[in-house]
């Protein structure tokens, strides 16, 4: 059953049985991110991230891309403005980059990228920052960021390295070339290659597969997991610690005890 729904925006966000799914929605630019666009994705990040009826997060791409990454005629505009305006609103949006990726990869809850097409610079990055990544066979990834002159800033330099490894992810940034789903599934750049028609569908039922367990153990447990090749074993176990006199008192804990107790009681 959906229960909530928006449509005619360059992001749509609907929610069916507990999974929100947000669509890119600028088909005629390959969904590339517009200063409009990022707002609306903050938002919409943040509005997921807040909702406890919302149990996980689909992103996928309206049309035949998944994200083209930066708007290139935002970008023209720009190199007219005045020099001092230009390193300032950069370093603003910037930030606003920096925030969308930091909700998408600290979300409470798990996210998919259901990557339908094309995913370049932004994009890329963008699906590498949610936790796993679904790819059509139509799909294709490029850190395409050199061909512009520029570097990975939507967290690239961050989370491809921890997928691939140093050394590959340092030639695809260098080289910036295309990889194919099948590719990008053997070095471990994407998780799972499914046939076009069944991709957000079998995003949505792995979503659902997910969250299925403790909402409070899952958040928990993404929040040290993140952060674990930053830290060391002993400062993880002292998180895990107190993670888990968290999970004592959680009603699903409590729920669970109770419920195994009572099957136990009816199988003696």
């Amino acid at each position: 059953m959906t229960i909530s729904q928006e449509t005619s925006t360059p992001i749509e966000l609907a929610v069916v049985d507990g999974i929100a799914t947000l669509t890119l929605n600028r088909p005629e630019a390959r969904n590339a991110i517009s200063d409009a666009m990022r707002s609306l994705l903050i938002e919409h990040l943040e509005q997921i991230a807040a909702d406890p009826a919302i149990k996980a997060l689909v992103v996928t791409g309206a049309g035949k891309g998944f994200c083209a990454g930066g708007d290139i005629k935002g970008m023209q505009a720009r190199m007219s403005a005045p020099a001092g305006s230009v390193a300032f609103n950069g370093w603003k949006r910037q930030q606003r980059v920096h925030h969308a990726v930091s909700l998408l990869h600290n979300m409470p809850k798990p996210t998919i990228a259901a990557v339908n097409g094309a995913a370049t610079g932004l994009g890329c990055d963008m699906a590498l920052s949610c936790d796993f990544i679904i790819a059509s066979e139509q799909a294709s990834f490029a850190m395409s960021y050199i061909a512009r002159g520029l570097i990975p800033d939507g967290g690239g330099l961050y989370f491809l390295p921890r997928r691939v490894g140093l050394p590959k992810a340092k030639e695809l940034i260098f080289s910036g070339r295309m990889v194919a789903p099948q590719e990008a599934q053997q070095i471990g750049m994407i998780d799972r290659v499914v046939p076009h028609d069944s991709l957000l569908p079998a995003a949505q039922d792995w979503a659902l597969q997910l969250s299925a367990g403790s909402a409070t153990a899952l958040a928990l447990s993404k929040s040290i997991l993140n952060n674990s090749f930053e830290l060391t074993q002993g400062q993880i176990s002292a998180m895990g610690s107190q993670a888990q006199g968290i999970c004592y008192t959680s009603s699903e804990h409590q729920e669970s005890v109770a419920a195994f107790l009572a099957r136990k009681a009816q199988r003696s």
